[in-house]
């Protein structure tokens, strides 16, 4: 989840909306690879989720990278919700999930680097606790009431609001974990071309990272419960966003359907003020019930756009969303996936060629089967292990093509398509072998960080 968002005065047209995306604009010299991965962290032996506070915990764990490693806190309510670093990032999601917001990057063996020194940063502050981390895309065991949850005001509210508009939303917030890149664009054109790609293809992501086969105790029939999860949560703020499909697809198309969706806050001086339900476009008049007679700041406007869920998300930059958090290696071959795929023009163009005819129906057909069958799954007559195999392949000549041997962290994918099996396959064949229907041993499986 975002931290609030500052800066930018008062919001003094319609076309400031739009022209926060545009000022995104970046020349190729200037792409870079943002890469985002939150954990589950718990307690060994009880394998009960780690509390926010207390001498094992979350709040000792961020104290510590505060003061051995140089990171800053951030704070609300005078509780330390947060760490920046260097231009990275550690945030706290509802149910503790421990998340790295990483820098930006030039190459992904950078991001492998970074990783690698959060993940030492965080076994030397947690030496000798007896804590570990998982990385799966939904806490196999825990249920809701188990759950500790963080001292963040948006939190509060989204919870309320979760239970009244969907049927999964408290899950996804609590017990859900993920891994997604953040990747930039040169143009309006080209935000477009790559977000196109980018949903149409979220399936595939969906299907060679999925990690989630257990719930509350037991298999849940998907290989992806975390991608099931997203489909039963809001509709007005998730999904495959049929429209960046269609003719005039822009900036403000985008903006159009964001202005659209229900608010849940506004940030002032510190405090979550409560606006759920209502509507910017409101705001933007200064008729906003929660806040009268006051009009929006570019801030606003910002942390409202953290608000929407689809599988890729436009900001300044595209957030590819749709993968489960996985162990070390498919951390690092997310973004290698994705900047294979978007940051050479000829992969990007050939990938476009391999979706272009899917419709609406095909690509939500594919997101589903991605989340119950993983590679195994099919839709409008697409097999998805088909498809990711000529889309692996293409982001395999890109990364090539980029000239740092970045290819070589896709090995997990090319493990995977060569299976047919992907981590939760791996898991559930172990559940029904060597584990005897326990689920202890994946504390301390590959899926361990």
């Amino acid at each position: 989840m975002s931290i609030p968002q500052s800066g930018g005065g008062q919001i003094e047209n319609f076309d400031q909306l739009a022209g926060m995306m545009e000022d995104g604009c970046k020349p190729r010299a200037d792409w870079r690879i943002g890469t985002e991965h939150e954990k589950f962290g718990f307690l060994e032996g009880s394998h009960a989720p780690l509390p926010y506070e207390g001498t094992r915990s979350i709040k000792a764990l961020m104290e510590g990278l505060r003061d051995r490693f140089g990171w800053s806190e951030v704070l609300e309510q005078g509780k330390i919700i947060g760490l920046s670093r260097k231009g990275a990032n550690i945030s706290l999601e509802p149910g503790g999930q421990f998340e790295l917001s990483g820098a930006p990057l030039e190459t992904i063996h950078q991001v492998k680097a970074e990783l690698d020194e959060h993940l030492a940063e965080v076994r030397a502050v947690t030496e000798g606790w007896g804590v570990g981390f998982l990385g799966v895309g939904a806490a196999p065991e825990w249920h809701h009431d188990e759950m500790p949850v963080m001292p963040k005001g948006r939190y509060r509210l989204m919870t309320d609001y979760m239970g009244r508009v969907g049927t999964h939303g408290t899950q996804m917030m609590y017990r859900t974990s993920t891994v997604q890149v953040n990747l930039d664009y040169a143009s309006e054109a080209d935000m477009v071309h790559k977000l196109r790609v980018a949903l149409a293809l979220q399936p595939v992501a969906t299907a060679l990272f999925a990690s989630s086969p257990f719930f509350e105790g037991k298999p849940n029939g998907h290989r992806s419960w975390r991608s099931r999860i997203w489909r039963g949560l809001d509709n007005s703020r998730t999904g495959m966003l049929p429209f960046a499909f269609e003719d005039g697809m822009g900036f403000q198309r985008y903006v159009d359907w964001v202005l659209d969706v229900p608010m849940y806050f506004v940030y002032r001086d510190g405090h979550y003020i409560n606006a759920l339900g209502q509507s910017f476009r409101d705001f933007l008049k200064g008729a906003l019930p929660a806040l009268p007679g006051e009009k929006p700041t570019l801030s606003d406007w910002a942390d409202h756009m953290t608000t929407v869920f689809p599988e890729a998300r436009v900001k300044k930059y595209i957030e590819m969303r749709g993968a489960d958090v996985g162990d070390a290696a498919h951390i690092v071959a997310l973004p290698a996936f994705w900047t294979g795929l978007t940051y050479d023009q000829s992969a990007l163009d050939a990938a476009w060629d391999l979706v272009k005819g899917f419709d609406t129906a095909t690509r939500e057909g594919l997101r589903v089967a991605a989340s119950v069958s993983a590679l195994r799954g099919e839709a409008g007559g697409v097999k998805l292990l088909d498809l990711a195999r000529e889309v692996v392949a293409l982001s395999q000549a890109g990364l090539a093509a980029r000239g740092h041997g970045e290819e070589v962290h896709l090995a997990p994918l090319l493990e995977s398509l060569a299976t047919g099996n992907v981590q939760a396959d791996r898991y559930l064949a172990a559940y029904e072998g060597p584990w005897k229907g326990n689920l202890s041993p994946i504390y301390t499986s590959g899926a361990r960080l």
